[in-house]
């Protein structure tokens, strides 16, 4: 299955954004931890280069750890968008979207079980808004996946 990688770049890029914006959206509306928890989970995420002495307490606003946690995101976003690709190239919007449903939820798993085993301190991460993100993540990864890898008329 050929795939269009820029379109998979950019898709992980859209995907990563719009899914930080639906966290952060679901924590101003659900939780009264904004923006201790932001920076809390920026810390759980530079932790994998960093090392463990960067997590919280306190979980508080810091450039160098910011720009880590920014770096693997975007990284992993750009890795998962061109994962996901070769598995929607064929099929239609709306199986893709399907497609990115479950692929959500398979990267919520890995991530808040399967990598805890080596970066323990996600597990305090595993809630409904981080599935829900994750959810909305595959689906925000799909759509623009297809949208740009259509071919361009003249």
């Amino acid at each position: 299955m050929s795939i269009n990688p820029g379109a998979a770049v950019a898709a992980g890029i859209i995907a990563g954004v719009v899914a930080t914006g639906a966290q952060l959206v679901l924590w101003w509306v659900f939780t009264d931890a904004l923006p201790s928890i932001f920076y809390r989970d920026a810390r759980l995420t530079a932790a994998m280069l960093m090392g463990s002495s960067v997590l919280p307490p306190p979980a508080t606003f810091e450039w160098k750890v910011m720009i880590v946690a920014t770096f693997i995101h975007f990284m992993l976003s750009i890795a998962y968008g061109l994962i996901l690709a070769p598995l929607i190239s064929r099929p239609g919007m709306l199986v893709s979207m399907l497609a990115g449903v479950i692929f959500g939820l398979i990267i919520y798993v890995t991530n808040m079980y399967g990598m805890t085993l080596i970066f323990p301190w996600f597990s305090v991460a595993r809630d409904w808004i981080t599935l829900a993100t994750h959810i909305v993540f595959g689906i925000s990864l799909a759509v623009p996946y297809k949208l740009l890898s259509r071919p361009q008329s003249a």
